[in-house]
């Protein structure tokens, strides 16, 4: 392929291995760009190569083992046809051209086109005691189990809201961890009103509903509807508080080593906003999207985004959404759409895909974040880890009239500013300054994203093509 058309793809998780398929079926030899050192994205993730630990696909994935192993597979006959940089992170983006870090250096990647199946992160919303050792977002505590072959702690604690939240609890309990609770914030009876739309995915409902009814019959505590008060220990943590959102019953006490906890998905949508894209703020997933249009086509021409990166709509809809945004492509370039077994038509993927959103509305309503939670987080309370902003700093801003849109917020605080550039305190940020002023949360602005988006490396060695280049007295820095 000549550099004239050159086609990136960021991510290889259920998105980017589906448009990888497509564009190599049409003859097309795309770049695949990889975080992991292994395809598969954080819900098929794949334990490393040569690894101490050997589990196998039925272990590692449920009732998604067949799934999984298929886009194993798949990925593992595309890799002569393709261009696959696994460890390699995807930093920053511009026109024309993506700035990523692979084996300690600097790559710039120049593309014509580009999808970006960038995948989700967790929704973190702080509590007193989020900050200390031991506590660890959902999707972390699935790397430790997937990845490394261990658990979080010896006593663990689940809490927060979503689906993730039962199937980690499930994942961890069937690998013998020992789960002293599962804490939902969300009401049972909202998840009981949810069930209709819930139903819409027969199969994905019924999965849901035995991996609750499974940590149950073992003996796993759940409690639904559950405000958190804050997590306790002196330099680890030591135990979890909870009582009741109806206020119903005094604050309970459970003595744990670990917690895992978060309240759903949301998007990774920084390198869609260096890119220019377009966005719009989109009330079911709560939180700012890339405009796209049936295709997965973003505002900016020849960048097209797939899977959870675009919205909130599991591995299934990812998979369909990465062939869809891979065809809107090829239609762009003027190549005919392949033919054969695997490969559905636009119009059959943008019917399930619909079918599935009405699945993902009644997954969103059944599990929503706490509304209103800023109102009870202490002023002592770290809001921002990086630069160690607390709730009163944030809070005192803000009353003095001095912000009232979050990149003022950012500016005058730096809350954001640090090394997660926002992506574990923007939330929180956005949700107290929306309390603060009584305005809606899309009224107070998006949080706009700087590379790096992640952090990287600052070393004389990593832009140079050669150590002799580096001055002498700089080599050992």
């Amino acid at each position: 392929m000549s550099d004239a058309r050159q086609v990136v793809i960021i991510g290889a998780g259920p998105a980017g291995v589906r448009a990888a398929e497509t564009l190599v079926a049409a003859g097309l030899r795309p770049i695949v760009i990889d975080e992991n050192a292994r395809w598969g994205g954080q819900i098929y993730r794949q334990p490393p190569a040569n690894g101490a630990f050997e589990r196998s696909k039925k272990t590692l994935y449920g009732f998604e083992a067949r799934k999984a192993d298929a886009l194993h597979t798949t990925m593992a006959a595309l890799l002569p046809h393709i261009d696959y940089r696994p460890d390699t992170l995807a930093w920053a983006c511009e026109a024309g051209r993506l700035d990523t870090l692979a084996a300690g250096r600097e790559v710039s990647v120049p593309f014509s086109h580009l999808i970006i199946a960038s995948g989700a992160t967790d929704r973190v919303l702080p509590l007193p005691g989020w900050t200390l050792p031991g506590v660890y977002t959902l999707g972390a505590a699935q790397v430790a189990l997937k990845a490394q072959g261990c658990a979080i702690g010896r006593q663990v604690v689940l809490a927060g809201t979503g689906p993730l939240l039962y199937l980690v609890a499930y994942q961890y309990a069937k690998a013998g961890a020992r789960v002293a609770a599962v804490l939902d914030t969300s009401p049972f009876l909202r998840q009981v009103a949810a069930a209709p739309r819930l139903a819409r995915i027969p199969s994905t409902f019924a999965k849901g509903l035995y991996y609750v009814g499974w940590l149950k019959a073992h003996g796993i505590r759940i409690e639904r509807g559950v405000t958190l008060v804050g997590i306790q220990g002196e330099h680890n943590v030591e135990s979890i508080v909870w009582r009741s959102s109806d206020n119903s019953s005094p604050s309970e006490t459970i003595t744990c080593d670990a917690v895992g906890v978060s309240f759903g998905l949301k998007p990774e949508t920084q390198l869609a906003d260096l890119a220019g894209c377009r966005f719009r703020f989109d009330a079911l997933n709560r939180c700012w999207l890339p405009e796209l249009d049936s295709g997965g086509r973003s505002s900016v021409r020849g960048i097209y985004l797939a899977g959870d990166g675009a919205g909130i709509a599991g591995a299934d809809a990812a998979e369909l959404a990465g062939r869809r945004a891979a065809l809107a492509l090829l239609d762009d370039l003027g190549i005919r759409h392949p033919r054969g077994p695997g490969m559905p038509a636009a119009a059959s993927l943008e019917r399930e895909l619909q079918r599935i959103a009405v699945f993902r509305a009644g997954i969103e309503t059944a599990f929503a974040p706490p509304a209103n939670c800023a109102a009870q987080w202490p002023d002592d309370m770290t809001v921002c880890r990086c630069e160690e902003i607390d709730a009163g700093t944030l809070r005192r801003c803000i009353r003095d009239g001095e912000a009232n849109e979050i990149n003022r917020l950012k500016a005058l605080t730096r809350v954001g500013m640090g090394r997660c550039q926002g992506r574990m305190c923007g939330e929180a940020a956005l949700q107290l300054l929306a309390h603060e002023t009584g305005r809606p949360l899309e009224a107070v602005g998006r949080l706009r994203s700087q590379p790096p988006v992640k952090p990287i490396p600052l070393s004389p060695a990593l832009y140079a093509d050669d150590v002799a280049e580096i001055p002498e007295e700089a080599r050992d820095e």
